[in-house]
């Protein structure tokens, strides 16, 4: 029931789910903060209690805590239970559901990219779901039913179900949420161990504070996000530290036009995802051919759990015309 648990309990709360929500955390003074916040109906301490008779669960925890959970509370669950989670990875996660969970148990990956630097039920918001993507990536035994479960629960705090192939999903958010985290880190570990770094910390104003600010993240988050996503990470410091070098070599020609043209090409980048103007580079139909990421899926979670987010997309998109119709 921390950041993440708790503003997911108050906007169910405030979209008025017919439900009892029962918030579990092993520290019972933060169970009890966060359902003074609003977080929770009650609250318990033991998860084996928490999840009786409970239809849909939700694993709020820190990434690799999810694999313990599931290990305890699996054979307890109700049959027909569903169960997702909010880990930042993937790939290990929906091993660990089909290595942990009963066969009568139904389990949607999902990742809200949605939170802040700050932790604990303190900090959570009603509103932090609001507007944002919400990835959803169903194992290989889950039905429609229990995936319209999930996607009614994402769409009830304000938020848009977005289907992803797990290996992409770590690969892609390794490239815009794990890699910034990593270079907030080091940029902060690079200036506070200078000899210098007294008088630079007074130097230092908006710019220090924006780009350092996901240093002050969950350290634990952190560390669990790195070791579940070596691969995705691995290759997006690669390309960041030959995207450095670069600048590095541009800096030292000190050209006014190559670097002119570097700086307007950013401004221009970002500039386009801001105004939600980022586009696919053609706007032909893609081949029908299996990507690196369905052939890399099929070798960690077997073929068909890597053609499933792609049938579970044609369902949604059928029913949603269905809806429209």
């Amino acid at each position: 029931m921390g950041l993440i648990g708790t503003s997911l309990g108050m906007a169910l709360k405030k979209a008025q789910v017919k439900a009892e929500i029962v918030g579990s955390d092993r520290d019972r003074g933060v169970a009890n903060r966060a359902q003074k916040m609003g977080g929770s109906d009650s609250t318990e301490t033991n998860p084996l209690r928490a999840v009786k008779d409970a239809r849909i669960v939700v694993l709020a925890t820190p990434i690799r805590a999810i694999e313990e959970v599931m290990k305890f509370i699996g054979p307890e669950l109700e049959d027909g239970c569903v169960v997702t989670d909010t880990g930042s990875t993937k790939v290990s996660v929906l091993q660990w559901a089909e290595e942990h969970l009963p066969s009568n148990v139904s389990f949607v990956g999902g990742h809200p990219m949605a939170g802040k630097e700050d932790s604990g039920p303190e900090a959570a918001q009603v509103d932090l779901f609001q507007g944002a993507t919400y990835c959803l990536i169903p194992a290989r035994n889950t039905g429609q039913d229990a995936l319209a479960t999930v996607v009614n629960l994402v769409e009830a705090v304000g938020a848009k179900p977005y289907f992803i192939d797990p290996v992409e999903h770590d690969s892609y958010v390794g490239a815009v949420s794990h890699l910034p985290m990593i270079l907030s880190t080091v940029l902060t570990r690079l200036t506070s161990s200078s000899p210098s770094w007294p008088e630079i910390a007074r130097l230092a104003s908006s710019g220090y504070r924006d780009v350092s600010r996901l240093a002050s993240q969950d350290p634990a988050m952190n560390r669990d996000i790195c070791m579940t996503n070596q691969d995705g990470l691995m290759h997006w410091i690669d390309e960041f530290i030959k995207e450095m070098y670069g600048f590095r070599n541009l800096v030292k020609e000190g050209g006014e036009k190559t670097l002119g043209s570097a700086f307007d090409a950013a401004w221009e980048a970002r500039d386009r995802w801001v105004q939600n103007k980022v586009t696919a580079p053609s706007s032909h139909p893609a081949v029908e051919i299996p990507t690196t990421a369905e052939t890399m899926g099929g070798m960690f979670l077997g073929d068909r759990a890597a053609g499933r987010v792609r049938e579970m997309m044609e369902w949604w998109k059928d029913d949603n015309r269905k809806k429209r119709g």
